[in-house]
This record gives structure tokens, sequence and C-alpha cells, in this order.
């Protein structure tokens, strides 16, 4: 894994999360709470889908496919934290 994959894995996983955010609205945390959320499951998203073997390369280069393998996972990891997050919190406030 190197830092450019990390990097897109985070941006993607931030708009995930506001993506997701603006879909779900009972589960929105905000702009700045669906990106903060969003940027850890991106990250986490992204080193799952990493340590499966899915994407990217042995050698961690810049092809096309492991670039497009980060962004998917960076943003279903974003949008999905972000929405597992919102439903604990509507859960706490009831």
């Amino acid at each position: 894994m190197d830092i450019v994959s990390l990097i897109i894995q985070l941006a993607s996983g931030a708009a995930g999360g506001n993506i997701a955010g603006a879909l779900l609205k009972q589960f929105n945390l905000g702009p700045v709470g669906n990106s903060i959320v969003g940027i850890l499951g991106g990250g986490l998203g992204g080193q799952l889908l990493g340590m499966l073997g899915v994407g990217g390369t042995a050698a961690g280069g810049l092809d096309i496919a492991s670039i497009l393998s980060s962004i998917a996972g960076g943003g279903v990891g974003g949008g999905a934290l972000m929405a597992i997050i919102g439903v604990i919190r509507n859960m706490i406030r009831k």
C-alpha cells in the first residue's frame, strides 16, 4: 500500500460519507461529521480490500485498476461507516 492509494481512499471516503449523508437524511451527521467519519471509513474500507487481495498490484503501482479499486473501497467504506455511526447516534438519542 502506497501513500497515493491511501490519499485516494481517504478523499473518496470523505465523498462517500457526504453522499451517504445526503441520501440518508435521517442518519446525516452534518457536513463535517460526514466527512470525518467518511475519511475514517474510507481508510478502513480501502485497507480491508487490500488485505483481502482485491484490486491493486503487488508492487503498489498506479494502474487504472488499483486507482478504481481505491476509489470504490474508500467510497463504499466511507458511506457504510457513516450510515453505521448515524444509526448508532439515532439509537442513543431515543
